[in-house]
């Protein structure tokens, strides 16, 4: 695999995700992976987007972008929540068509010969079912199995669905800001709450090696 940097949910936070890279030593051309939720809470989302565009950088489709992209479709109807309207001012059409254009998971590639490959979804995967076969309200809602076993949305400490997952994928993701940085042994999720004021974390691949930068301050309230 060539080396790759994947990152947790930016959420508009545009300074941070620029000294995250930084401290990565991002060169130009690596592959750089954003994990959803470009969009939306932070402070500058069109910075975020553009600097996304610009650097040819991979994402795929956050909780946070599905709703920004709902309100952008609807907007000649004044329909979609008004915390999320002004994003139809702040982005352009070519920012709409990137958000538009992303996926719901990227396969990465394999770290080392004969281990797992390597998957980006935004927020997690129902065990037991093929990534292609999937609900794409759990690729992008999900974060706990009630009971162990039934897929919600809902934080339940005890049940987080990537300590399920068994693969045959690893999968890293975002999305749980709440249980913050998980490391499972075929999982591994990033979202550590820059938005609320906490970090933003990247795992750089194949070396599974950590990054983290700290919030320059709280943008939002959980």
């Amino acid at each position: 695999m060539e080396r790759t940097i994947v990152v947790g949910d930016v959420h508009g936070c545009l300074d941070e995700l620029q000294a995250l890279l930084r401290e990565c030593g991002v060169a130009r051309g690596e592959r750089v992976v954003l994990a959803g939720d470009l969009v939306a809470k932070g402070p500058n989302s069109r910075g975020v987007v553009q600097l996304a565009r610009e650097m040819g950088a991979l994402a795929v489709l956050g909780n946070h972008d599905f709703y920004a992209l709902e309100v952008w479709r609807r907007r000649h109807q004044g329909e979609g929540k008004r915390a999320r309207r002004w994003l139809l001012d702040a982005l352009d059409d070519s920012d709409w068509a990137f958000l538009e254009s992303l996926p719901l998971f990227l396969r990465l590639g394999r770290a080392a010969e004969g281990g797992p490959e390597f998957v980006v979804v935004h927020a997690g995967a129902v065990p037991g079912i093929p990534l292609e076969e999937q609900r794409q309200e759990y690729l992008l809602n999900l974060r706990s199995l009630a009971g162990g076993t039934l897929p919600t949305s809902r934080v339940l400490m005890r049940w987080p669905w990537a300590a399920a997952w068994q693969g045959p994928e690893h999968i890293v993701f975002g999305h749980d800001a709440v249980r913050g940085l998980q490391e499972h042994p075929m999982a591994t999720g990033l979202d550590s709450g820059c938005v609320y004021g906490r970090q933003l974390t990247a795992l750089e691949l194949p070396t599974r090696r950590l990054y983290r930068v700290t919030a320059r301050r709280r943008y939002a309230a959980v």
